[in-house]
């Protein structure tokens, strides 16, 4: 997407496309300090918890702004392919559409800070939740949750670039990415997204009241 859109930042520099993802890792930076200091803190003294807001409340948040992330995405590559058929470019892939790269920024934003609350939360939810003689074992299950999200992911995509292209039709994953539809691929994340948000409540229910009811 970025490759196809106006780079360029005064007369003689291009912005290269792949250092977009780059806004993930500053956003969870300075994200990472604002939680800390400054929301743990509201949140404390309103709820009288000392970290603020619980593990689970921590991951809900994170999936819900991994929600809005690929909203804002699908929203975004609409305009895209909009702008691309205003300007006539649907045949010409290597134009540049008139268009600022920068338009890309607050989907990779909003991913950090949810990778902020989602990631971490999972993380220390299942160190926390297993005995300290399983510390290592909780680990290694969360990180076998980034896995199998990575492999899904990449099953999703075979499946979708099979069934999209049928009957001599452009798949969302056409090389030429103006008559590609990665807005439908983005909506379809994030009707995922919610699905997932969905049962993750409905699982956060459930535990807490079985810690109610053992207490």
């Amino acid at each position: 997407q970025g490759v196809t859109m106006d780079r360029s930042i005064g007369p003689s520099f291009e912005v290269p496309a792949a250092s977009l993802e780059s806004f993930i890792s500053v956003s969870i930076v300075v994200f990472i300090a604002i939680y800390d200091r400054i929301l743990v803190p509201i949140a404390r003294s309103i709820t009288t918890r000392p970290s603020g807001i619980t593990l689970l409340q921590r991951i809900g948040t994170g999936i819900f702004l991994s929600f809005l992330s690929m909203v804002i995405a699908a929203l975004v590559e609409t305009k895209r392919l909009q702008t691309a058929q205003e300007y006539g470019l649907d045949d010409k892939p290597k134009a540049t559409i008139p268009m600022s790269v920068f338009w890309l920024t607050p989907q990779y934003l909003f991913l950090g800070v949810s990778e902020v609350f989602a990631i971490v939360g999972m993380q220390e939810f299942f160190y926390d939740q297993v005995p300290s003689g399983l510390k290592s074992t909780g680990f290694a299950l969360y990180l076998s949750i980034l896995g199998i999200g990575s492999f899904l992911s990449s099953i999703l995509i075979s499946v979708l670039q099979k069934a999209t292209s049928r009957h001599g039709h452009e798949s969302w994953f056409s090389d030429n990415l103006n008559k590609a539809h990665l807005d439908y691929f983005y909506f379809l994340l994030a009707g995922l997204s919610a699905i997932a948000l969905a049962a993750f409540a409905y699982f956060a229910k459930s535990y807490v009241y079985n810690q109610a009811s053992n207490t």
